[in-house]
C-alpha cells in the first residue's frame, strides 16, 4: 500500500482525538486507531488526566500479539512513565507490527525518544503522514515552553 492508501486511517485517528477535549486537558487530544488487514478494529483518544493515553485504551481492546496489525496515532507515543505508563512500551509489549504517527512530540522530554524506542525495539515507524492537519487538531492543546 503506497502513502496515501494509510491517509484514512490516519483521517479515523484524527477524528478519534478530536472526542477527546476538553476531558484530556492539560494533554493533548490525540487519537489513535489500529488496523489489520483493511478494518479497523480498535481505537481510542485521550482519557481525562492518570487515565488511559489514546494507544493503550485502543490496545486493551484487543487481545495478545499483534504483529499483523498497524497502528495510526495521531502524536507520538510518549516514551516516559508519569502519570500513566509509557504508551511506546506498550506498543512494544504487544509487539504491534507497524505503526504510523502524525507528528513528533513536540515536549523536549520526548521528542522523538518514544518513534526511537519502537524503532529500536524493530517496529517498523513512520512520522509525517498527515502531520499538518494533526498539527492544527493539536493546536494550542500540545505541550509550548514556558515564557518569562
Amino acid at each position: 500500500m503506497d502513502r496515501s492508501g494509510h491517509e484514512p486511517f490516519m483521517r479515523a485517528a484524527l477524528l478519534e482525538g478530536r472526542k477527546a477535549y476538553p476531558a484530556c486537558a492539560p494533554n493533548p487530544p490525540v487519537g489513535c486507531v489500529i488496523v489489520i488487514g483493511e478494518a479497523i478494529v480498535a481505537c481510542g483518544f485521550t482519557q481525562p488526566p492518570f487515565e488511559h493515553h489514546a494507544e493503550p485504551m485502543a490496545l486493551e481492546q484487543l487481545d495478545g500479539p499483534l504483529e499483523s496489525a498497524t497502528m495510526y496515532v495521531t502524536l507520538e507515543p510518549c516514551a516516559f512513565h508519569q502519570r500513566t505508563p509509557s504508551c511506546a512500551a506498550e506498543i512494544l509489549r504487544r509487539r504491534v507490527g507497524r505503526v504510523f504517527a502524525a507528528m513528533l512530540d513536540p515536549h523536549p522530554r520526548n521528542r522523538g525518544a518514544g518513534i526511537e524506542m519502537l524503532r529500536a525495539g524493530g517496529i517498523p515507524t513512520e512520522v509525517g503522514l498527515l502531520e499538518t492537519e494533526a498539527a492544527r487538531d493539536l493546536g494550542s492543546h500540545s505541550w509550548k515552553p514556558e515564557t518569562p
